[in-house]
């Protein structure tokens, strides 16, 4: 108390330093602010766990992912491309892509980042039917191309937001404005989810049951009329590169096969070929190390490097 009352300033030099503290926590959480500026000049923190997705949702419900939807970004000729980052079913924005968007951001990207399939506020997301869903990411696509003027993008999805695109891809003139497609565990020739599945169809009424409650997960079961239309004249069209980059260890797209992509233009990475510790699941993935350096791989090849770490999986990411 005697210190105090010789230097009155004290408390107010504490109180300046607990502000800063606060501000810089802060920062770390909430989604860049600043108005236009060059792509690369970008510093955020990036995690590599799912549990920052979360922190995010519970702190900023429905807010843009770290580094995205600056609609004054202007590509850089290294990067031409903006990038479109497609959440997976039941997913959000603000969940999936705190570790993917400020690390593109940060390597001189302008991104971007949409909620579709499920209603406005919603949490969970990604679950209405996927042909609507794919007509809404057209409609992104076309907004973040008059904004930025660029003549394509690059789309970066995981699970369903890795297989839809290509539906607006090939049925909604979207090989036009893709440049290339990036999937995370996509779902791409459907999912058995270890036979659950085909059990639900054996109880009179279990599929509709299950549609009731998800449409978009019906239309990825494997066999699906939806990915059977899909799949029928191939998996690709002249024009885009499909890169898949997929775990051994996927729970959800099962067989994990089943997310690979087969025609002219792919390129299918298993992520344990090139590091046999990356223990990543069907979540983790879209915050693993490893699978976002494939990320930027794909999406820069002339400048592409590798890494490889011991990765556990924490909170499901």
């Amino acid at each position: 108390m005697p210190d105090l009352i010789r230097n009155p300033r004290r408390p107010r030099k504490a109180l300046r330093a607990c502000v800063a503290l606060l501000a810089l926590c802060l920062a770390w959480t909430l989604p860049g602010t600043a108005g236009a500026q060059p792509a690369a000049s970008h510093n955020y923190p990036v995690p590599y766990s799912f549990s920052a997705g979360i922190a995010a949702q519970l702190l900023h419900p429905g807010s843009d992912p770290v580094g995205a939807n600056d609609f004054g970004c202007e590509p850089t000729s290294a990067h031409p491309y903006p990038v479109v980052l497609v959440h997976g079913t039941f997913g959000n924005m603000t969940d999936s892509w705190q570790g993917l968007s400020p690390l593109l951001a940060n390597n001189g990207y302008c991104v971007f980042a949409l909620n579709y399939g499920g209603s406005p506020g919603n949490l969970f997301q990604g679950y209405g039917d996927i042909p609507t869903s794919a007509a809404q990411l057209g409609a992104f696509v076309d907004r973040v191309l008059a904004a930025t003027g660029a003549p394509k993008v690059d789309i970066v999805g995981h699970s369903q937001g890795g297989m839809m695109p290509r539906y607006f891809i090939q049925n909604l003139g979207g090989q036009d404005k893709v440049h290339e497609l990036v999937g995370l565990s996509p779902s791409n020739h459907g999912t058995d989810f270890w036979g659950l599945l085909g059990l639900l169809k054996a109880f009179p009424g279990g599929t509709d049951f299950l549609t009731s409650l998800c449409v978009a997960c019906t239309q990825q079961a494997t066999g699906s009329d939806f990915l059977t239309a899909l799949n029928a004249n191939g998996d690709t069209v002249p024009g885009v590169h499909y890169t898949v980059i997929q775990t051994r260890y996927d729970e959800v797209v099962t067989p994990y096969t089943n997310a690979w992509m087969h025609g002219p233009g792919t390129t299918n990475v298993l992520l344990q070929n090139g590091c046999w510790t990356d223990f990543a699941d069907h979540l983790a993935v879209i915050y693993d190390r490893v699978a976002l350096r494939e990320v930027l791989n794909a999406l820069d090849p002339a400048h592409a490097t590798h890494t490889c770490a011991l990765v556990l999986p924490v909170l499901g990411g």
